[in-house]
């Protein structure tokens, strides 16, 4: 029995990593930064590598280490209950609610928005998400070669393509990074800012969600010891996080030049199509358009399989895996039409809120083997959090939605009770509270029994 992969193996996992990551979607939220940190790029840079690539390796590791056959069989120690919420809430994250109509806008923006006039990007939107979606639930009620061919053939050509336009900018710099002031809470805090940017890659929610799909590819390679699981994971991990830091460092640094050339954008997805249209005219931007699309509906297809299996296990006596497919395909086509903005917009406070609780959930799974599930620590370190991210998710609303009487007190009660609050880290303390409370009970009732 083989216990330890060869490098060539370990690569082949770590191919696997960035695949499940690196969605198109990924693209737009770096190019963004880079142009509202201006010179503060690299500082904000940092922090988004450490929640948008470390932490995503760090929750497959801890999948492993805590030898966990599904995200409801990680968050257990909790309770049942809370399993099954903390479940329902982080797939329909990364799912139909904000994840897979991302797919649709991101593919929009990038590829057909310049080609509409303002007046008709509602209607265009419209059409284009209408098509796109149909196409996708074709293929989510009918798993084929589709996916295999599309990520053997058409992710590498995405992926050449960008890599095309990541060296045009490093060859021909659109402008220089010193050039332009950083806006907002870049000029204060970009590390911290930077952090916060990673929450909207959704690939630490992800992790937790598909690490059982790098654990079983281990497994089929002969190794099945857990920590030995693990080892091989950070290892394959190094190799994605290499790979993706190498590509969002570089993003960053495209979307601070840009400002020099072809000015600011809305959001990320219009950056990259004013980007690839100056370095390469009509045609690159046609092409950019029509791999982006692809690489958007091979993500939205593996998404919607993903969710409506998900749910069809955790529910097998309420509906069928087609019914949920098809559900979840609508939700996704509403949301869609609100528009990138106003989805990357509504994603903050819930993503400030499940944040915190899967960071915490990846760090007990981590110590695992010193703490063994222990139900106590699980369950006031979660508690605790729970508390703290509720007071993230109100504070990460709308200003007009925070302008209510009682949100603001509940506000400035958090700013004097959570320290780091205002750096959206308020739950840190009271975790690291819970966790101290939830380890001495434990030791308490050990040493009665003894």
């Amino acid at each position: 029995m083989n216990e330890k992969l060869d490098f060539k193996s370990n690569l082949l996992i770590g191919s696997l990593l960035f695949g499940l990551f690196f969605g198109a979607g990924n693209l737009i939220f770096p190019v963004k930064m880079g142009q509202l940190a201006g010179v503060n790029t690299l500082t904000a840079t940092i922090g988004f590598l450490m929640t948008g690539v470390g932490l995503p390796v760090l929750g497959v590791i801890a999948s492993a280490l805590s030898r966990s056959e599904s995200l409801f069989d990680m968050a257990r120690p909790v309770n049942k209950n809370y399993s099954i919420f903390f479940t329902c809430a982080l797939y329909l994250t990364i799912g139909p609610l904000f994840a897979i109509p991302r797919t649709a806008t991101v593919a929009f923006e990038v590829g057909v928005a310049d080609f509409i006039g303002d007046d008709f990007l509602q209607v265009g939107l419209l059409i284009f998400s209408f098509i796109f979606f149909i196409l996708t639930l074709y293929f989510s009620l009918r798993p084929g070669r589709i996916l295999d061919w599309v990520g053997r053939y058409l992710t590498p050509a995405f992926l050449i393509l960008l890599s095309v336009l990541i060296v045009a900018t490093f060859i021909n710099p659109m402008g220089e990074v010193g050039q332009f002031e950083p806006q907002g809470n870049y000029a204060t805090r970009p590390l911290f800012t930077g952090l916060l940017d990673g929450y909207h890659t959704m690939d630490a929610l992800a992790s937790l969600a598909f690490a059982i799909v790098i654990i079983s590819t281990i497994e089929k390679l002969g190794v099945h010891d857990p920590k030995r699981k693990a080892i091989e994971t950070l290892k394959s991990g190094v190799i994605c996080l290499i790979g993706m830091g190498v590509i969002y460092a570089s993003l960053a640094y495209m979307g601070v030049t840009s400002l020099a050339s072809v000015g600011s954008g809305a959001n990320g997805g219009i950056i990259l199509s004013m980007v690839g249209s100056h370095y390469f005219g009509f045609v690159g931007q046609i092409l950019l358009a029509a791999i982006v699309f692809v690489a958007c509906l091979k993500t939205a297809i593996g998404l919607i399989t993903s969710c409506a299996q998900m749910f069809s296990e955790m529910f097998p006596r309420s509906i069928s895996y087609n019914k949920y497919a098809i559900t979840f395909t609508l939700v996704s086509f509403a949301i869609a039409n609100f528009g990138l903005n106003a989805i990357i917009q509504l994603s903050v406070p819930v993503l400030m809120f499940l944040y915190p609780l899967a960071i915490t959930l990846i760090i007990l799974s981590l110590l695992t083997p010193i703490i063994n599930k222990q139900k106590d620590i699980y369950r006031w370190t979660t508690g605790l959090t729970i508390i703290a991210a509720i007071f993230d998710f109100i504070n990460a609303l709308p200003d007009t939605v925070k302008e209510n009487v009682v949100l603001t007190k509940m506000i400035n009660f958090a700013k004097t009770l959570f320290p780091g609050f205002e750096y959206g880290f308020g739950w840190i303390v009271p975790a690291m509270i819970g966790f101290i409370i939830g380890l001495l009970i434990w030791k308490v009732r050990e040493s009665r029994v003894n």
